[in-house]
């Protein structure tokens, strides 16, 4: 039965209401594989660098490239659909990740690893929204929400345990090994694809816009480098003002190509349909806003709090924990309400959880921060399914496989652009606090001279040569302004994300205007 055409209706008939259970256990499956691997990996990056004697700059790539990937090749799933239908795409896809998994494990030279990275990026950016199209589609309109919920929750579970089956598993074996992890559940979905996955495609053979697939690959790439680049390099320098440069010219001539294009990547009259360019729009900053998050709070940890990587990477599994269980919960209340108003409560639990950790420091318990990113993934928990849903019901069902490629791709992209920003912002307020600070530190600063003359007498008691007193305190005092400075850079950080989920009840807002219109 393999190879014959099979439409959800033909499988539903064949298994009965056990279907919907089943096609969605294939589903979870591979797309929590993929997105478990996505995470894992950014564990073993010291390791990577170890290995094959490549700096930050290099060993970043891998993410880079697994980043760019797996965002562009989210437009890829109505022309795979249309071109060999959803089984063959969905099991040839797996392979294809396969591949690159083993590419990866086995490879001798770090371009090797970069280019397996790539076909793991781009099979998991195919496999988000094909997996999402078919959970549409095999549930009844009236539990659609659910089934984004349930969608929702594969991946959610898979951010919770990655760095942490990936920290165990460099410990305990290699960074190696990380790649040899997803290789019996990719095996599992595979087989579940074949027997489970609906087989009906076009009849008429699509054209693949080969130009426009080019050219946002390239405008990604570049900007994705530049916002990693431009702190260390100078956002005035001839390569981050040629990165940006490109970039421009590069999106509006991918714009321009999809306006004129037969079979477009990213089908342009979508947007025309206000909810769905409003749903688009709160798409693009939960990606932001959770990305983000979920680089900053461990790094936090780490940084401000002392934390060890494997007290850091569990920090927010609880939260992970929640968000999952939660989900399919908050699909049914989507189903059951209207869209906007789900919609504004989850902004609201996450800008309140966010601001939460604004105000957070060195000082700050464990499990006080572990419940401040617990309150702003609940909100995620009413965000996701809402959003996907509304998105999906807005568009005729010959749109359905364009529209679910093209909500994907907006809240990946706003994903990849949200923890860069992060990145450059931390990285720019830290700065400004620390050079705020530092012009502080003059005589007349009692604090600063009491605590000079503290550690003098420390010192001094530990038998250090008196010599070596004032450069010894002076360095510490360095220290201290630095960990204050990163501090306040976090919080700030935080606050500014806060602020913009604030802001992102606008569009939710203008949501709910254009479905009562609609009706």
């Amino acid at each position: 039965m393999a190879g014959a055409a099979e439409s959800v209706d033909d499988l539903y008939a064949r298994f009965g209401p056990s279907y919907r259970v089943l096609v969605s256990s294939t589903g979870m499956v591979a797309a929590f594989t993929m997105v478990l691997t996505g995470t894992m990996v950014n564990v073993a990056i010291p390791n990577v660098m170890g290995a094959y004697g490549v700096g930050q700059e290099q060993a970043q790539l891998m993410t880079t490239a697994f980043v760019v990937a797996m965002t562009t090749s989210q437009l890829l799933n109505a022309f795979v659909i249309a071109l060999v239908g959803q089984r063959i795409g969905f099991c040839a896809t797996l392979i294809l990740f396969a591949t690159g998994s083993l590419i990866c494990a086995w490879s001798q030279d770090f371009p090797l690893i970069v280019f397996g990275r790539v076909l793991q990026g781009m099979s998991s950016g195919i496999i988000q929204p094909l997996v999402m199209v078919t959970f549409f589609q095999v549930f009844p309109a009236d539990r659609r929400g659910f089934a984004m919920g349930i969608y929702g929750m594969s991946m959610t579970m898979a951010l919770a345990f990655g760095p942490v089956v990936g920290g165990i598993t460099i410990d305990a074996l290699s960074w190696r090994y990380i790649f040899f992890v997803p290789l019996p559940l990719i095996t599992i979905a595979l087989v579940l694809g074949l027997v489970f996955m609906p087989s009906v495609r076009r009849k008429e053979r699509p054209k693949f816009d080969w130009a426009g697939y080019l050219l946002i690959c390239i405008t990604l790439f570049c900007l994705v480098s530049a916002l990693s680049n431009g702190q260390k390099l100078g956002w005035l320098s001839d390569q981050i003002s040629g990165l940006l440069a490109i970039t421009v010219v590069g999106a509006v001539a991918f714009l321009w190509s999809q306006s004129k294009a037969q079979d477009p990547l990213l089908d342009l009259s979508l947007f025309r349909n206000s909810a769905f360019a409003s749903a688009c729009m709160i798409a693009f900053i939960f990606g932001m806003g959770n990305f983000a998050t979920t680089y900053a709070v461990p790094v936090f940890g780490q940084l401000v709090q002392g934390m060890s990587a494997t007290d850091a990477g569990m920090l927010m599994m609880p939260a992970g924990l929640i968000v999952a269980f939660a989900l399919p919960f908050t699909g049914r209340l989507a189903d059951r309400s209207k869209p906007h108003y789900i919609i504004i409560c989850g902004l609201f639990f996450f800008f309140l959880g966010t601001a939460l950790l604004g105000g957070a420091d060195a000082n700050t318990p464990y499990w006080h921060v572990a419940f401040f990113g617990m309150v702003s993934r609940f909100g995620m928990s009413f965000i996701m399914p809402s959003v996907m849903s509304t998105a999906l019901k807005s568009v005729s069902s010959e749109q359905l496989n364009r529209a679910g490629g093209a909500v994907n791709f907006i809240r990946q992209l706003g994903g990849s652009l949200g923890t860069n920003f992060y990145v450059v912002l931390l990285s720019l307020r830290t700065q400004f606090h620390s050079d705020a600070l530092a012009s502080t530190q003059i005589s007349g600063n009692a604090a600063s001279q009491e605590l000079l003359v503290g550690v003098g007498s420390i010192l001094n008691a530990a038998g250090v040569p008196e010599a070596v007193h004032q450069s010894g305190a002076l360095h510490y005092l360095g220290q201290v302004v630095h960990a204050q400075a990163s501090t306040m850079g976090f919080q700030d950080g935080f606050l500014i994300i806060a602020a913009v989920f604030l802001a992102a009840m606008v569009p939710a807002w203008i949501l709910g205007r254009a479905q009562a219109v609609r009706r």
